[in-house]
Parts: structure tokens; sequence; C-alpha cells
């Protein structure tokens, strides 16, 4: 006897038999069971779901010999003809090669007669869609009110391009896409009953390969049967379909996750030797993302399409939830720009390393080659010099010296407020220096009092813990006016004063101090003790606010650093741990990476700390050194439009022509703050 394959000796007989399609069985069941029969179905899906199969059941069950039922009895000639093909009463027609009007009309010359041996005479017409304008014209009437003993059983995979006139008079089923799950299920079914051995990987492999069809899903099987000499294994099944070896695509995501670039790009030029389809790795690598955040959130939903459920679990605990949506949605777009790229192994690498570069815990830096913080061309700031160092910034390297304002550091020189001078939180750009003396007005005690329009959002406890924000502004703001007399000495170091919370000292225009540089060149470093003018020694205060926001451009910081950095606020110092407040909006870039980069550059300038982080809003009346650089960006562009707006010729053009200014598109030129 012929061999007879899979897809066929494994083709339903029954409903119950139906796999995948519980939505449509269920409503034919319950037709046929109370009588009420429609005279016109139209079963839709992609190919090898089961609409030919399904027209063929109800056949069955209209025209068993037991009577008409949802469970035919499979024994009575009808019922063996039916499926084996040769029941003179099912007419199956295929539109695709009988698209003439002509062959519809000879069709429908013999629907007025009655069925020869059945009770129903059943037309099974497949790929409906094929049929011509002409011929849907000439079965419309037919298909709307065609004779008691005669049924219409429609086929297509591409319901579309139906006439609507020919689906209003229907009852439409639409076929559901074949899962891996659905389709694994009944491989393991049909290979026990066949005594076939087998291993869960190669069915999940063939499941996906079938890609939602079951009727491709046991030709498959019936292939790999034969490639693995009648057993069907994982190996046998990935080199049968060219598929690329999971293990690369764990060994890739396990790269990432340790993020080792080496081991990530040596696992790619393995992957290379074999001449894969890079495009496919990064669709293996979307499907692994897709598992590995379904372990994440429901772990019990996680499949086992690789025989790997175990493993996926563990590695889906070395990711954050945020980096498996980041990586997912960068390697769909990967997947997207590989059409472009002139190499797709380089752009499959581009891809992979910018994850790495992406992730909100960066890259950690080589131990062999360390990424510097500050450039190299940049001097040492806390390298010994011949004098101590100012706090005036040098040019950089790239800079000209007109680029940056630097005052002179003469005795009868004016000293400018600390808090007007520039807070860049983007090193990149020049920074200049504000010359107009004024109070520092973030910090001074008018935005701090309670005479404001409006209290800052704060409760009482936590504002508490900002008491030492204010105190070192007042009390330059106190002495402002000694400063305001250009020819008046130098005054004397005074005493340093206390501060509530700590046992060091406020602000004071001393040599101590790094925010007010005087004609003595006060050094920035904390050096540990000062000498006091009555010759006793204190310990180096503890970083103010305002020391704070005046060191951050001296910091050098770059990029993510940089930026996050900037959103943060001083919250207390103890001498040994800086403590800052960072504003919510920004915490999800937070890393110990960038805590690093801080604490390396504080003591590149000579104040060393460590670093503690504390997500909290910061108020509306401390400055952070953003909030400062938008305020001093915002003055500038003030002072620019009121320059423009004050000028004759812009005057004279406003009332000849009726013109006005447009504010936004003024210009400063104004050194860049």
């Amino acid at each position: 006897m012929s061999y007879q394959v899979l897809a066929r000796k494994w083709r339903p007989r029954t409903f119950h038999e139906l796999v995948g399609q519980d939505h449509v069985s269920r409503a034919l069941i319950n037709a046929l069971d109370q009588g009420r029969l429609h005279h016109a179905y139209l079963f839709t899906g992609t190919r090898g779901v089961g609409k030919t199969t399904l027209a063929r059941i109800l056949a069955k069950c209209l025209n068993c010999e037991q009577g008409v039922s949802s469970s035919p009895c499979g024994q009575c000639p009808t019922c063996r003809d039916i499926d084996e093909g040769r029941f003179v009463d099912l007419i199956e027609v295929d539109a695709a090669s009988r698209t003439k009007v002509e062959d519809t009309r000879e069709l429908l010359d013999n629907v007025q007669y009655a069925p020869t041996q059945g009770r129903y005479k059943v037309y099974l017409v497949d790929e409906v869609h094929m049929l011509s304008t002409h011929s849907f014209n000439a079965l419309l009437k037919t298909l709307e009110e065609p004779p008691p003993h005669v049924k219409f059983l429609l086929a297509t995979t591409d319901p579309q391009k139906l006439p609507v006139t020919v689906l209003s008079r229907c009852l439409q089923f639409a076929l559901k896409h074949m899962p891996p799950e659905k389709v694994v299920s009944h491989l393991t079914h049909v290979l026990t009953r066949e005594e076939v051995d087998f291993d869960e990987r190669a069915l999940w492999l063939l499941g996906r390969a079938a890609n939602g069809s079951m009727r491709d899903a046991l030709s498959l099987t019936d292939q790999a049967v034969a490639f693995g000499q009648g057993a069907v294994r994982g190996d046998d099944v990935a080199s049968m379909l060219g598929t690329l070896d999971h293990h690369h695509v764990m060994a890739l995501s396990e790269s990432l996750a340790s993020m080792d670039a080496r081991a990530l790009l040596a696992t790619v030029a393995e992957l290379a030797e074999q001449g894969p389809d890079f495009s496919g790795v990064l669709d293996e690598l979307v499907g692994l993302f897709h598992r590995l955040a379904i372990a994440q959130m429901v772990p019990d939903a996680l499949d086992n399409a690789h025989g790997d459920r175990d493993a996926v679990k563990a590695l889906a605990r070395r990711f954050t939830a945020e980096d498996v949506q980041l990586y997912y949605q960068m390697a769909l777009q990967g997947r997207a720009d590989m059409a472009q790229a002139p190499d797709p192994r380089a752009a499959l690498e581009m891809t992979l390393l910018r994850m790495l570069a992406f992730r909100p815990q960066g890259v950690p830096k080589p131990p062999e080659t360390p990424l510097p913080i500050t450039p190299s061309s940049a001097p040492e700031v806390d390298a010994p010099q011949a004098g101590p160092a100012t706090l005036e910034p040098a040019p950089a390297a790239n800079e000209s010296a007109d680029d940056v304002a630097s005052p002179q550091p003469a005795p009868p020189a004016e000293p400018e407020p600390p808090a007007r001078q520039s807070s860049e939180p983007y090193p990149e750009r020049p920074m200049a220096t504000e010359t107009t003396p004024a109070p520092p007005e973030a910090f001074s005690n008018e935005q701090a009092s309670p005479a404001q329009d409006a209290p800052p959002p704060w409760s009482d406890e936590a504002l508490a813990a900002y008491a030492d924000f204010e105190a070192p502004a007042s009390t330059q703001a106190q002495e402002t006016p000694r400063r305001e007399h250009p020819d008046a000495p130098p005054p004397a170091e005074p005493e340093r004063q206390s501060v509530p919370g700590h046992e060091h000292t406020a602000e004071a225009p001393d040599a101590a101090t790094p925010l007010a540089p005087t004609s003595d060149d006060a050094s920035m470093a904390c050096d540990g003790s000062r000498p006091t003018p009555d010759g006793a020694e204190v310990a180096c205060g503890a970083m103010t606010h305002a020391q704070w926001l005046a060191l951050f451009p001296r910091l050098e910081l770059r990029g993510l650093t940089a930026s996050l950095m900037a959103h943060c606020a001083l919250k207390r110092d103890d001498g040994t741990r800086l403590v800052l407040a960072l504003e919510p909006s920004q915490s999800a870039m937070l890393s110990d990476v960038h805590q690093g980069r801080l604490e390396q550059a504080l003591e590149a300038i000579g104040w060393p700390r460590q670093t503690q982080f504390e997500v909290e809003s910061v108020p509306e009346h401390i400055e952070t050194p953003k909030r400062q650089r938008d305020r001093l960006m915002a003055e500038r562009q003030a002072r620019a439009v009121d320059a423009l707006t004050h000028d004759p010729h812009i005057q004279s053009l406003t009332q000849a022509f009726d013109a006005h200014l447009i504010e936004t598109s003024v210009v400063s030129f104004e050194p860049d703050v």
C-alpha cells in the first residue's frame, strides 16, 4: 500500500477533531443540532487552516445516512465516500481554473435538479475570489435564493476581493491563524500516535516555520522524519530549515546582560563564519526580548519554544524591564534600517553596540583603557603648580582666550557676586561671567521669605533640610554693600560664622571660600585646614549649595552625566559625603556610572567626596545648575529684546510700517552662558 502523507492522513473527520477553530465549530454544531441551517456559507483564512476540511465535514453532517447532526457516523457509505472524495452530490469546483462566465452558467444549469444520492446537493467553490465579475453576477440570483436541496460552501484566502453583494448573501466565518502552541500540541499528538521519536525543541521549530498553517506544519514534519531517518530532532530540524542556532542568540543576550562589547563582537564574528541572514539574527533577538519581557511580567505564561524555559527565566533576572523594552525597540529599528546599510554585518554590530551605548546604566570603563573624565589636553587642576589655583577656569585647548571672560585678580578690582557667575551645565559651550554685581537671586532672603506669592510645595520637614542653602546667600547679601566700594582696602578675613546643622563655616569673602575670588588668588581646593585672623586653624568648610553652583562648570562633565547632574541641588555635605537631591523626572537615568564620574570630577578639583542621591522634587526657590543656566539665558534674551525695542531705527520702522518685533527671532550677541 502506498504511503499517505501526514497532512492527508490526519485531516479532521469531525468538528471535534478540528484544531484551533473552536469559534467556527461551535457555531456550526449549534446550527446543525437546532436545525437552523443557512443556504450559503463563506469560510475565509490563510492557507492550511482548515477551510476545505470544514466544508467537507459540513457536507458529511448534512448527508449522513443517520440524519442531519453535528456528529456524523463516519461509517455509512455516504460518510466514507465524502472522506474519500468521490461523493457525487458534493461538487467541488476550483474557481481558480474555472473563472469564465460560461463555466459558472454550466454549473448553475444543474442546480435545479435534485441530488442523486444524498440529502443535499452541496457546491464547494474553492478560491472563490478568482471568479470574474461576470461570473459573480451570474451567481448572485441563485446564491440568494437557491432551491431547498442546494447548499453553497465558499472558501477563499482573500475575502477583500469578493463583491459586497456576495458577502451579504453568505454567513461568513473567519478561520484563525494557527499559533505555534496549537501546532506543537497537535504535532505531539500526531507523532505520538505515529510512534515517531521526537524532542520538544524540534516541534517548536516546526511550529514557527509553519507560520500559522497546520497543513504546512504536517508537511514539514513529514520532511523532518525523512531527514532524521525516522526521528525528529532539534538539530536536524534546524539544519533542514536553515534556521539560526539558538545558542548564538542566547550568547548575544548574555553579552548584552554583561555589557561585554568584546564578547558581543566575538559572537557576531562566529556567526559570520556560517554565512547567516543577519536580518534573521535581529528577528531572533526580537523574539527573545519578547520572551524575556513575558518571563519578567508573567513567568507562568512563558513558552518553551526552544526547550530553554529555565535559561530564559534566569536570563530575565539579569535585565531590567526598561532594558528589555529598549533593546526590543532598538532591534526592531535596526531591522528596518538594515536594508539601507551597506554591510549587513556592520548594521547588526552597530545595532548591538547601540544597545550598550544607550542602556541607562551605560557601559563600564574597561580597566585596561579607562575612559577619561576630562579632555586629555586639559591641564590637571589638582596638580602642584607654582601658585594656588584660582577659581576662574582656564580656557580649554580648543577655545581662544577671547571666548571666556576672566576677570583680572587686581586688589582694587570690584569682586563679582558669586551667584552671578556662569554655571553652565554643558561644558562643551564657552562660559561667560556676569559682570554686573547683584545679590544671588535664587538664594536671597527675599526668595526664601514666606512673603512670596506661593510657598514651595515641600513640607516643613523637607524644607528644613535645605536651611543651609539660604544661610550662605543671606550672609553674602549682608556683605554686599562692603564690596561696592572699589577704593576701600580689602576687608580683613572675618571669623567664620557657624551654620545650623554644620560644624564648619558659612559663606564669607575669604580665601577659603571658592565662590569669591579675591586679589590674593584664593585656592579652590579643600586642603584640610586654614588659618584664621587670630592664628587658630579650623577645618575646611563643607560645600554649600552656592559653592556647588559655582563649582559645577569646573567639573567638566560631559554628555548624559552633565545633563543628569545639572538637575541636582546640594542638600547637605558632612565633609566626606555629598547628598544631592535629584528631580524625579531624571531618576530613570541615575546609575553608578554617573555617580562614579561625579566623584572623580570632584576629586580632580580638590573636593573629594562620596556622593549619594535622593530623588525628590527640588523647591522652586532653590536653583539647580540647569535652572541657573535657564535664568541667565532668559535674562540675556530679555536684554537683547529690550535693546532692540529701544533702538531708534527699530522704533522708526515700527511707527512707519506698523511693524512689530518677533521676540522669538531675536538672537543675543552676548557671550554664551
